[in-house]
């Protein structure tokens, strides 16, 4: 018997308060690390109304202006002026940093003194950053293997900045939130049941100032210019059946920090896989990549993707756990929910024999302390908006599919044997 159900995922744009802490943090660590790559950076950020808090523990030779830092990169968000009620040029910006506690950098500090490739030994001496658990996903839905909710409200989203940035509306504001229900059968998504979109705007727009007139313009904008767009290379496409929400409290004028206080970290399932799959709790951004949340969640989803795109299961899940200052993972779960192609305890094996999962690994094997500076200082920051996995306009070393070949012909073998 078929079964039908809907899931819902979704996305913020990058002027969303939360979303504002997380690449103003990822900037900080962008600049660190450009500089000296054997900074410890635990970056928080908080916004208020006409305020940015910078907070948190870093430890570095680099030499930062955070408050200047801050201000680019709010007005590259796009809050440079007051009709937003938030500027870039005349929010206050504090400073409050401390050092990185030595009884957590115990457990880590010979990274900084490996070479960019150590030996096995070196690495099994090289302990993760924290104790913790991470989870990493890919399925067949779509062509980057990310789940059809969460990538189509990230593409939302995406279009509301593309279209506000080049002045196609120029009435948008940087702050908004999307959100895509899809209906499934069979666990395949079959129809598009809800797209809600939810966009800070100016009150009037020309010489449209009735307020019902003002959301009406919005919501034929948005979907002539936004929608649709989204969706000409998408097979499951919005029918008759589809409602669209726009704005559902009538207006949203007043937003970004003025609307809502922001902080670092606070949209995790957003950066991910838009609750489609588990998440192990620890938040990405402002975090350098000896921290196992972020390093792991990312060696996480490289495992699973390349596990999907080898053809050994439509769906996978994979966790790691780690325990603060111990090189290799505490346990490894891999779990296809009975799509693989093969057993789940033989995709076990081989990903022990071709992922390195030890911290100290997967920071060489992704190259993830010197990458901000061999990209001109940016990479991190890029991530921080619109999500960390499954990004097809950037190019990230999680998401390669370099192991694909090796499981593919582990699989080759496999059925070879059978017959």
């Amino acid at each position: 018997m078929s079964r039908r159900y809907l899931f819902t995922s979704e996305s913020v744009t990058e002027g969303h308060p939360d979303k504002i802490c997380d690449q103003i943090s990822d900037t900080i660590l962008d600049t660190l690390l450009a500089q000296d790559p054997q900074s410890r950076v635990a970056a928080e950020v908080v916004v208020n109304t006409g305020l940015v808090l910078i907070t948190g523990e870093i430890t570095s030779k680099a030499t930062v202006n955070y408050i200047e830092l801050a201000r680019q990169k709010i007005a590259e968000i796009g809050y440079s002026g007051a009709d937003s009620g938030f500027s870039a040029h005349s929010c206050a910006v504090l400073i409050a940093l401390d050092a990185q506690s030595p009884d957590i950098a115990q457990g880590v500090d010979s990274a900084h003194e490996t070479r960019e490739q150590s030996s096995d030994e070196e690495l099994d001496l090289i302990g993760a950053g924290d104790q913790g658990i991470m989870f990493g996903f890919a399925c067949n839905e779509t062509p980057e293997l990310m789940p059809l909710p969460i990538s189509l409200a990230h593409r939302v989203s995406r279009r509301l900045a593309t279209v506000r940035k080049t002045g196609q509306l120029p009435y948008l504001r940087p702050d908004g939130k999307t959100q895509v229900t899809v209906l499934y059968e069979d666990n395949r998504p079959i129809g598009i049941d809800t797209i809600l979109v939810s966009t800070q705007h100016t009150a009037t727009i020309g010489d449209i100032t009735d307020e019902a007139a003002v959301q009406a313009k919005i919501k034929e904008d948005l979907w002539s210019l936004v929608v649709q767009p989204v969706f000409m290379d998408i097979d499951v496409k919005p029918d008759q059946n589809t409602r669209f929400l726009v704005n559902p409290t009538g207006k949203f004028v007043i937003g970004g920090p003025q609307g809502d206080s922001g902080l670092t970290g606070r949209k995790i399932i957003v950066d991910t896989y838009g609750g489609y799959s588990r998440h192990g709790g620890g938040a990405f951004s402002g975090k350098d990549p000896t921290k196992v949340d972020r390093s792991a969640a990312y060696a996480c989803r490289y495992v699973a993707k390349n596990i999907v795109a080898a053809g050994l299961a439509d769906r996978c899940e994979v966790q790691l756990s780690y325990a603060i200052g111990v090189a290799r993972p505490v346990s490894i779960m891999i779990d296809t929910f009975g799509t693989g192609k093969i057993s789940d305890d033989r995709l076990l094996e081989l990903v022990k024999e071709h992922f390195e999962l030890r911290p100290a690994g997967i920071i060489q094997t992704f190259n993830l302390c010197r990458l901000p500076g061999e990209r001109n200082g940016r990479f991190y920051q890029d991530v921080a908006a619109y999500g960390h996995m499954g990004r097809t306009d950037l190019d990230l070393p999680w998401e390669q599919l370099d192991k694909a070949p090796l499981l593919k012909a582990a699989l080759t073998e496999s059925l070879s044997m059978k017959h």
